[in-house]
């Protein structure tokens, strides 16, 4: 939990030094590329009181994804990372659950299995016995204990350390700029609360993420919300635009994503949109400072559809590899 803490008040000391530079030169970790002068040119018009273009503030809304966006989610999402060493525990409990054909799989590596399907049945099934039946306290408090001890396994250092700086930078300039910041995202809305307002500046009301339906049960300590997986509603392609609505009731003006699974929320944002709209996809070409996939990513962020579409759609390709100067923060 301290090293939670500490590592939160360094990136907050960093985004406030990097604020305080900003009157030289926005969004520092961008290459001065296509990409950063779009993503500039936007903001000015939409916020200068005296361009055509302008948009009243509150009417500013920006929609991020998460998985890929903000952090990786190669070699897999960090949710399904979480799941995995908290199945690993309970099967150590209950040795029958290796009888499961998804916790086969997912004990082997098997991840194309998990993955499957439209929905990702098999990893949703794993959710549900990793999640499930546990009060809403007591899943946060988990999330928060693994995120202090577990690694990424390649790049050796906490999840939370793995923000990519130039979107971090994004996010903090969007909110001096009048936006509010969104995240709207297949990951689970309760797993992403846990740590979005500490590494994003995200506060969790803004956090939209796939969710079930939690049970109110009255105990002797007090009133508490119990996690199901009941009417479960995945937060992902189509499902995006319909969560925008549901939870925002605001049509965004901007659009960050990177895969196909974007695809819906960038049209939404940005086709028939009575205000000036940005769609923003960030390619991952990065092997040796992240990772390079598109058509066949290590476990999901499937970009080929959403890629063919962004120049008839006017969409910005970023090239992480030549329009950041960093990935992460040193």
């Amino acid at each position: 939990m301290r090293h939670i803490k500490m590592t939160t008040w360094l990136a907050g000391l960093l985004l406030l030094g990097q604020s305080l530079a900003w009157g030289a030169e926005p969004l520092p970790s961008w290459q001065n590329t296509a990409p950063k002068q779009a993503i500039l040119a936007y903001v000015a018009k939409v916020t200068q009181a005296d361009s055509p273009d302008f948009v009243p503030a509150a009417e500013r809304v920006a929609v991020f994804d998460n998985d890929g966006t903000l952090w990786p989610e190669a070699p897999m999402p960090f949710q399904l990372a979480f799941a995995l060493d908290e199945l690993k525990l309970q099967v150590q409990q209950k040795p029958e659950l290796r009888q499961d054909p998804m916790v086969k799989a997912a004990l082997s590596g098997d991840l194309a299995s998990l993955m499957a399907g439209p929905h990702h049945e098999g990893l949703m099934h794993l959710l549900a016995l990793t999640h499930a039946g546990m009060t809403t306290d007591a899943f946060a408090a988990r999330v928060r204990a693994w995120l202090a001890t577990a690694q990424h396994p390649r790049f050796h250092r906490p999840y939370v350390q793995l923000a990519y700086q130039p979107m971090l930078e994004l996010l903090q300039y969007l909110r001096e700029q009048g936006f509010k910041t969104y995240i709207v995202s297949g990951g689970g809305a309760d797993f992403m609360r846990v740590f979005a307002e500490s590494v994003y500046g995200i506060v969790p009301e803004q956090v939209i993420g796939s969710n079930s339906l939690t049970r109110f049960e009255r105990r002797p300590g007090g009133p508490v919300l119990v996690k199901t997986m009941d009417q479960l509603y995945v937060d992902d392609k189509e499902g995006k635009p319909v969560a925008i609505h549901q939870f925002i009731g605001r049509r965004p003006i901007a659009c960050f994503g990177n895969s196909d699974g974007d695809q819906a929320m960038l049209e939404f944002v940005t086709q028939g949109n009575p205000h000036p709209a940005f769609g923003l996809i960030i390619h991952h070409t990065d092997a040796a400072r992240e990772y390079a996939y598109d058509a066949k990513p290590p476990a999901s962020g499937t970009l080929v559809t959403a890629l063919a579409a962004a120049p008839e759609q006017g969409w910005i390709l970023v090239d992480m590899q030549k329009d950041w100067k960093q990935v992460f923060t040193p």
